[in-house]
């Protein structure tokens, strides 16, 4: 099993947005991220990159 860590902007530890990601969900400018657990995270944004590799994922977040 493959999991990620989702950044916000840039890879820093103070950007995580979500560990254990095991499912990414796009729908337009919505992204869903969902951990091995089941929890959710909805972001308006886009991705900027995925590096499956390192188990990277860096979103460029939508202002709030």
């Amino acid at each position: 099993m493959c999991l990620a860590t989702a950044y916000k902007e840039k890879m820093e530890p103070d950007s995580v947005l979500l560990e254990y990601v095991s499912r990414i969900d796009v729908d337009g400018n919505t992204i869903t991220l969902t951990d091995v657990m089941g929890a959710t995270r909805v972001i308006e944004g886009s991705i900027k990159m995925v590096d499956l590799a390192n188990s990277k994922v860096v979103i460029n977040c939508l202002p709030e």
